[in-house]
């Protein structure tokens, strides 16, 4: 008898494919089949996969691309990978069929609900995305990777958590130890290049802060190459220690060795920071749609981890005001770390592997 299959379908962006490559990974480990479901866009993005997944692309469109005629013609592109993802799955007759959100997982998701096979979505924000919300009242559950997460009336979701990276993992609940009068780390990512308003606003908070707090601090930040000079240089000016680039590979250490962490809150980042425990400035992407970062930061800040700034308040004064409150008190910086791990789930991608099982009824 044939081992299951499990129907992946994910877009083409890292919130995505990530943990629809975790739960992969998952489900083969288990003796299940595994074939992922996207578009031309995402199957670029799919060789992290495990090479027994199979890729199937699917024809799908989105209207946040194109000029006027490819607009018209997104819903005929969307019509016809339907048919295609149908009676592909009446071949295969996958056992349950995951999608991740985003365009790509429209035919997949649809033709699952055609024929009836068991289903699911995972949502990787605070808010659902559109696809997402248009699929949660016809799927058989909805696995949230923040939480809480706004969902449609009568909808119900189960707080699975964002799968996390191995080296993340390892990391998971390291120790924290609280700042003092000793080097102290302060990790500041915007995304994997940075964001220009941290660029702007954080070395001067830095600069403002007392100059016995200051000379303790040893700076890690993110940020755009056009930015790297004027950033070094103000740190410089400050007397200030700062390793400055575009991109860390080595952010889980940073992580698990910092004091504070200064961030926007992409759902991955929450995770990150949640899993290994630390006290967080978030700073939300005032231009993510439907304001879905200041959603993913709810979690942290009402469990009291972390404290968020809005990016229409964040000044270089407001920010040194809550980087010295919480640098300059020990005791409520390690109370907020472990408020952070309590909010961390190291296990999201068994809780992910929990509902694909609990839907197979092969």
């Amino acid at each position: 008898m044939a081992a299951p299959l499990l129907l992946i379908a994910a877009g083409g962006t890292g919130g995505h494919m990530f943990p629809a490559q975790a739960l992969a990974e998952a489900m083969l480990a288990r003796g299940w089949r595994v074939k992922l479901s996207t578009d031309a866009r995402g199957a670029r993005y799919a060789g992290g996969f495990p090479q027994a997944v199979e890729v199937a692309v699917t024809d799908s469109a989105t209207f946040a691309r194109g000029g006027a005629l490819a607009k018209l013609a997104v819903p005929f592109r969307i019509l016809g990978g339907i048919f295609g993802a149908t009676f592909g799955m009446m071949r295969d007759k996958p056992a349950v069929v995951v999608g991740f959100g985003g365009y790509p997982s429209i035919p997949a998701l649809s033709a699952a609900w055609i024929l009836r096979r068991p289903r699911m979505i995972h949502e990787q924000n605070g808010v659902l995305g559109r696809v997402n919300t248009r699929f949660a009242p016809r799927v058989d559950a909805v696995a949230c990777g923040t939480w809480p997460t706004a969902l449609p009336a009568g909808v119900t979701g189960t707080h699975t958590g964002n799968p996390v990276r191995a080296a993340v993992l390892e990391r998971a609940g390291a120790p924290y130890i609280p700042p003092g009068d000793y080097p102290m780390s302060v990790v500041i990512i915007g995304g994997s290049q940075g964001a220009r308003i941290l660029s702007d606003v954080v070395p001067e908070a830095i600069a403002r802060l007392p100059e016995g707090l200051r000379r303790h601090l040893r700076i890690a930040q993110q940020a755009r190459p056009e930015d790297h000079t004027r950033v070094v240089a103000a740190y410089e000016a400050a007397g200030v220690a700062a390793e400055v680039a575009p991109f860390f590979a080595d952010i889980p250490r940073r992580l698990s060795e910092a004091q504070l962490v200064i961030s926007r809150s992409g759902a991955s980042s929450v995770a990150d920071i949640s899993v290994i425990g630390r006290p967080s400035i978030l700073i939300p992407f005032a231009a993510a749609m439907d304001d879905h970062q200041s959603a993913n930061a709810r979690g942290l800040v009402d469990a009291g981890a972390a404290v968020l700034i809005p990016e229409k308040a964040l000044d270089a004064a407001t920010l040194a005001d809550h980087m010295a409150t919480v640098l300059g008190q020990p005791d409520a910086a390690s109370r907020m770390a472990q408020n952070a791990l309590g909010q961390g789930r190291p296990d999201a991608t068994d809780r992910l592997v929990a509902l694909v099982e609990g839907l197979n009824k092969g």
